[in-house]
């Protein structure tokens, strides 16, 4: 098999396990009133849908030919997902996890965040992503936490502990976890990007230049 055969067949399996844990979860939300709002406040499940999304059309683009999805799309899920990854196994290490199921937290808080980074290393993208992507990448970001934090103190519902002013030190400590993570994102977000443009480049200038020798 083929790198590009086997990046087709992996993108397509990790998409249907990443769906599948989103709509077991939301079956149990719905089944035990939890609430649709409440499941979709979660930044792991958004994550997790669109890069699962993000994964099946750059798998029917790849099988098509060689044009990809955007790096600036591709690469957004990389980080949103790697970032998810980050938080859980660091921020959220032993926090109550609810009725989320065993096999659904492996897969999105650990497999696919490490599948959309060795994606993106072993598949890098034939385009540069520039500068300016980080600013839409980051502005999803303060969006998502500034809905968490108005609908938390307009329902009390925090979909993580560290948005509660009221477990963390009041919004002082809120604030310092916002400012922590901002870090956090942002070091992600150019790590992202400067390895797509630098193994982009390597890859994709050598092959072009590969028929050309024989």
């Amino acid at each position: 098999m083929s790198l590009r055969a086997a990046v087709i067949a992996l993108r397509l399996v990790l998409a249907a396990l990443s769906l599948a844990g989103v709509v077991t979860q939301l079956v149990i939300a719905v089944r035990t009133d939890f609430g649709i709002t409440n499941f979709f406040s979660y930044f792991t499940t958004l994550s997790n849908l669109f890069g699962s999304v993000v994964f099946v059309i750059g798998a029917v683009r790849l099988w098509r030919g060689p044009d990809e999805v955007g790096p600036g799309v591709r690469g957004a899920s990389v980080v949103y997902l790697t970032f998810v990854g980050v938080v859980f196994n660091t921020l959220l290490v032993g926090a109550d996890v609810g009725g989320l199921q065993p096999w659904v937290n492996v897969v999105h808080h650990i497999v696919m965040p490490l599948a959309v980074v060795v994606d993106w290393l072993v598949w890098p993208p034939r385009a540069r992503t520039r500068r300016s992507v980080l600013v839409p990448w980051m502005a999803i970001v303060a969006a998502y936490v500034v809905y968490s934090l108005v609908r938390g103190a307009v329902t009390g519902f925090y979909a993580y502990p560290f948005f509660n002013p009221g477990r963390v030190d009041g919004y002082g400590g809120v604030t310092l976890y916002c400012l922590g993570m901002l870090v956090g994102f942002v070091v992600i977000a150019l790590l992202v990007r400067w390895s797509g443009n630098a193994l982009g480049a390597r890859r994709w200038d050598r092959s072009a230049r590969e028929p050309s020798r024989r």
